[in-house]
């Protein structure tokens, strides 16, 4: 099973100014992870992003209402990228195959998206307050079924018995650890920033990691 990593953005429009405006938007976006990734959401300035991005400040309220608008859009987008990724795992796959597959397209979101896992990290770490709408009822019965798909894996003798809650949530801590500490992991390997190749080799090493302790033998990357 092969996962795709989507693009961290919304579909192109058809119309001209529906293009304009998902131009305008995606600009938005990236200014604003950038400024709540290094300030956090309190303080962060509407004003700044705007003269970042080369827009009037009433663009953004235009696209997003304010800024509470604003830094839900960054959460949501990267929410909607791990989640969609997630939801392509289901009990007709290979578990080491599907395990694999999502491991590696997890972490290339820690590579290319970086600022937006760290502001969800903040959010979390915070309290949440900001992400209460989204993990609901709705979201915890998401949750009991991706659990489910592992659960049904156990069950068929199609992997070790392990406790499939326990394993997600290793599956996002450790994918989402190197974009949310990044600095640490600079810090004590001497470098500035991981190369792609870097991140290859990480990849690599929690897929054999994570299957073999789920009894699985990794598939070729």
């Amino acid at each position: 099973m092969t996962l795709t990593v989507p693009a961290h953005a919304p579909d192109a429009r058809d119309k001209p100014a529906g293009r304009i405006r998902q131009k305008n938007e995606e600009a938005i976006l990236a200014a604003a992870e950038e400024e709540f990734a290094r300030h956090g959401f309190k303080g962060t300035s509407m004003n700044t992003i705007a003269q970042n991005v080369g827009l009037p400040k009433a663009n953004l309220h235009y696209y997003f209402g304010n800024k509470l608008g604003l830094y839900t859009a960054v959460l949501s987008n990267i929410l909607e990228l791990w989640d969609g990724t997630f939801n392509t795992l289901g009990p007709g796959d290979d578990p080491a195959e599907a395990l694999a597959g999502y491991i590696r397209a997890k972490m290339e979101f820690s590579r290319r998206y970086p600022l937006a896992s760290r502001i969800f990290a903040m959010e979390i770490i915070s309290g949440g307050e900001c992400l209460t709408a989204h993990f609901n009822q709705d979201y915890r019965s998401w949750f009991r079924g991706r659990a489910a798909v592992f659960e049904g894996w156990i069950a068929a003798g199609r992997m070790d018995p392990v406790d499939p809650v326990h394993l997600i949530f290793l599956l996002w801590g450790s994918t989402q650890h190197y974009a949310d500490f990044a600095t640490q992991i600079g810090l004590v390997t001497g470098r500035k920033r991981l190369s792609k190749q870097d991140f290859a080799a990480a990849t690599e090493n929690l897929v054999r990691i994570i299957l073999k302790g789920c009894g699985l033998t990794p598939p070729a990357a």
